[in-house]
């Protein structure tokens, strides 16, 4: 490793194999978006920090950062469209040139955060280009963050999370064992019987969904679209988060579960329907072979909620239940699936419009460091302290509406994408607000779904 000019460093790396095999299934998905997505494909990169702990050199920190290149073949991968399908190629040695930034006055931290949205908002060149982009935040001369952005084709949020927790170890000088199970040996096991009759299955599933589901997010018709078009409006709230937690452990839950049913109800609301139909993000590691994969696994599942007649309580039963069938059948091939819903749009017309999603990002599926809240207090007093903001403008997006529980450590970070066209910005934000509204009253008592629209403030737009 040598430094050049003290604005940068160059990070050699030798792994133990190279070779090319086929996308894995997640990766399918990822191609497939990154494609339909184009100059606006920014939006799948994955910001991420990572705190150097204790006093390591810059050597130190620069040699723990080439043994996560080799262990982790995803991270030393490139993307290729042959005329046999899309491939992935591991390379066996490279290099990768690391920023050297100080951090002056800054907290190192909040300049690796900053650093990190702005190397996100730069297209990866797949078929050249390693799949991540690193920045050393220094003090001193002493490093104290890195700062990194990896495309959705090399990882997913479970992936940083691994990589997380492998990376303290590294820093201490600890050698991890090899890593068994890499993108390339999932990528051979998805070609064989078992899971190509499981794709069957979870295409069929999907199938009996479309065949008869709404043809469209919502009833009402298009009006003129705001300036930019497509927002994504945020919200920070430690209630929300405090009433998740409360709720999930009365309903024997999980905090996911129960953000999802107030997501889908607030929706099924808007939408004026009994119903919700969105596409899960999950994360599809249940097999043991994959948790510690660091690569994409995640596939999108289909989720169906019918809002019971009863109140709250109930529909996150169901939503519960409802998400356990969507996780059961979102392990299939993209380009197979793909090949279906054309097939129904045929029949009906046109495909129809799923263009409603939810996406836990949270590694964990908790929220760490949260502030204590006594169990005899009530999470409305929180209130007060929720804030909501316009996050970004994604001109090449084209979600309806796209729910994104975020990583922030010590609140609950939800955020809420829209097409102004459907939606306004000051209904996405009432969304939200009306989602953290529905949590906080249900842990006072099961809110009857007649009283959900006054609860959250939100009614059927567009009627």
């Amino acid at each position: 490793m040598t430094a050049g000019g003290g604005a940068s460093a160059t990070v050699a790396f030798t792994g133990a194999r190279a070779g090319e095999a086929p996308l894995t299934w997640g990766q399918r998905l990822m191609w497939r978006a990154v494609h339909l997505m184009g100059d606006s494909q920014s939006f799948l990169n994955c910001p991420w920090v990572l705190p150097v702990h204790g006093r390591p050199d810059l050597g130190a920190v620069l040699d723990a950062l080439r043994l996560l290149l080799e262990r982790h073949e995803s991270l030393r991968t490139t993307f290729h469209d042959t005329p046999g399908g899309p491939v992935q190629r591991v390379a066996r040695d490279g290099t990768l040139v690391v920023d050297l930034v100080d951090a002056g006055r800054e907290r190192a931290l909040q300049v690796a955060e900053r650093l990190a949205g702005e190397m996100s908002g730069t297209v990866f060149a797949h078929g050249t280009d390693l799949p991540l982009r690193c920045a050393v935040v220094t003090r001193n001369g002493r490093p104290k963050a890195l700062a990194f952005t990896f495309s959705h084709l090399a990882v997913d949020f479970q992936a940083l999370s691994l990589l997380s927790a492998e990376w303290r170890g590294l820093l201490r000088g600890e050698h991890p064992p090899p890593v068994e199970w890499q993108p390339m040996d999932q990528a051979g096991l998805e070609r064989e019987e078992a899971s190509q009759a499981r794709s069957a299955r979870s295409i069929r599933y999907w199938r009996s969904v479309l065949e008869e589901v709404p043809l469209d997010v919502f009833d009402h018709a298009p009006r003129e679209p705001d300036d930019p078009r497509f927002i994504e409006v945020g919200m920070e709230s430690v209630a929300l988060a405090a009433a998740a937690e409360r709720l999930a452990e009365r309903w024997t839950v999980s905090t996911t579960s129960v953000m999802l049913a107030a997501c889908a109800t607030v929706l099924a609301v808007v939408s004026g329907r009994d119903r919700a139909v969105m596409q899960l993000v999950h994360s599809n590691r249940r097999d043991p072979r994959t948790r510690a994969m660091v690569g994409t696994v995640g596939q999108d599942g289909l989720f169906v909620l019918d809002l019971p007649r009863t109140g709250f309580d109930a529909a996150c039963q169901a939503a519960h239940r409802a998400a356990l069938t969507a996780y059961r059948n979102a392990h299939y091939d993209p380009f197979a699936m793909q090949a279906m819903r054309e097939e129904i749009g045929r029949l009906r017309g046109r495909e129809p419009d799923l263009d409603a999603f939810f996406n836990d990002r949270r590694g964990t599926g908790a929220w760490p460091s949260l502030p204590r809240v006594a169990r005899e207090d009530d999470p409305a007093r929180l209130t007060g302290k929720t804030r909501t903001y316009v996050v970004d403008a994604w001109p090449g997006v084209r979600f309806k509406a796209f729910f994104t529980l975020g990583t922030a450590p010590d609140t609950a970070q939800l955020s809420l994408i829209v097409d102004t066209a459907y939606l306004p910005q000051d209904t996405a934000r009432a969304m939200l607000l009306g989602v953290e509204a529905l949590l906080v009253r249900t842990v006072a008592g099961d809110v009857p779904m007649a009283e959900v629209p006054r609860v959250c403030g939100v009614t059927a737009y567009g009627r």
